[in-house]
């Protein structure tokens, strides 16, 4: 076997269900893409996205001795229809990737061990990235083979579906490419149609500033009050241009346990989240993503949540995030109660 070939087999050991190898300067149109979607304000309030840009546009410049991109792919796929909680209108939808462990920590420790056994078969020096540098990741997914960048921006794979983090791998050494992905979204606007705010300007531009995931994670104060009742009880992310991509009919089961969502977090009682204090917020998400949001952030979606319920079993905890002693969260808590009835 060649050491691509061995490699492949190790990752997917490893736990990775699929795995293309680009060059560093495979995707040269980023540089241009990135600097219009800035230009254009596009990113709100993620001014870490405007740092770095002639790293982030262009992944040979990040680690100019790096001659190969080895781009790896682990599915978190839900076991259930993530859509189903949003008509429990008392309960919160959470993310499918954040029901439970922290993705990052996970896929780096793999890649890591990919990495080394790597190093040990073909010498060479290495550098890991999970979302935590400026790197491409999904344009140079597509490049290394893994799938396309579909109409709502995510990679997309003929045989993964939608549901699946990235993980990369830069090396020294000269790995034989893989072909890019083609687009095989054909017609489709499943994605597009469904977005609850209308956060695709076209097929494949996305505006951040009115995308739920980014207003329920990144965006700090209070949100737009004409965007806070198309959020629904989406309190943290929202799934809904993944959940009905039509390749997701291949998609695999994901076999890291830690994946698999937690009773606590498949649908939690907006009214219990409302009273999360600093400490039971950080006791009840230790180890997950949502915990670096803090509490503030989250319970003020919580707030904008129950306002959308329609529940007047809610008034009580509305009233009770309406006193809170954070000034977003408080004045979220009072719109809660001015559109709940009586």
């Amino acid at each position: 076997m060649t050491l691509k070939e061995q490699l492949i087999e190790f990752a997917r050991d490893a736990g990775f269900a699929k795995v293309g190898i680009c060059r560093p300067d495979s995707v040269p149109e980023t540089a241009e893409r990135l600097r219009a979607f800035l230009d254009l304000g596009y990113h709100g309030q993620m001014g870490w996205m405007a740092e770095r840009t002639h790293w982030r546009g262009n992944a040979a410049a990040l680690w100019p001795e790096a001659r190969s991109v080895i781009m790896l792919a682990e599915p978190y796929t839900p076991q259930d229809d993530p859509l189903a909680v949003l008509d429990q209108h008392e309960r919160g939808a959470i993310s499918v990737y954040a029901r439970n462990r922290d993705y990052h920590d996970i896929v780096k420790k793999r890649l890591k061990r990919v990495g080394r056994w790597l190093i040990d078969a073909g010498g060479g020096e290495i550098k890991v990235f999970v979302d935590t540098a400026p790197v491409m990741e999904k344009p140079l997914g597509a490049a290394a083979g893994l799938g396309w960048q579909g109409k709502h921006t995510n990679l997309v794979s003929r045989d993964l579906g939608n549901w699946f983090f990235l993980g990369a791998i830069f090396t020294t050494l000269e790995i034989a490419p893989d072909r890019p992905g083609a687009d095989a979204c054909g017609n489709c606007r499943a994605c597009l149609d469904i977005c609850p705010t209308d956060a695709f300007p076209a097929p494949y531009r996305l505006d951040a500033r009115r995308c739920i995931s980014y207003l329920t994670i990144e965006h700090d104060g209070p949100v737009d009050p004409a965007l806070r009742p198309l959020m629904g009880n989406r309190i943290y992310g929202c799934d809904d241009c993944l959940a009905v991509c039509p390749w997701n009919k291949f998609a695999v089961s994901a076999q890291e346990q830690k994946y698999h969502a937690r009773e606590d977090l498949t649908a939690p009682e907006l009214d219990r989240l409302a009273r999360l204090d600093d400490a039971a917020f950080r006791k009840m998400f230790a180890g997950s993503p949502i915990k670096r949001t803090g509490r503030g952030r989250f319970v003020r979606n919580v707030a904008y949540a129950i306002g959308n319920s329609g529940s007047a079993r809610l008034r009580d905890a509305a009233r009770h995030l309406a006193g809170d002693a954070d000034a977003t969260v408080a004045e979220a808590g009072r719109w809660a109660l001015s559109r709940l009835p009586a």
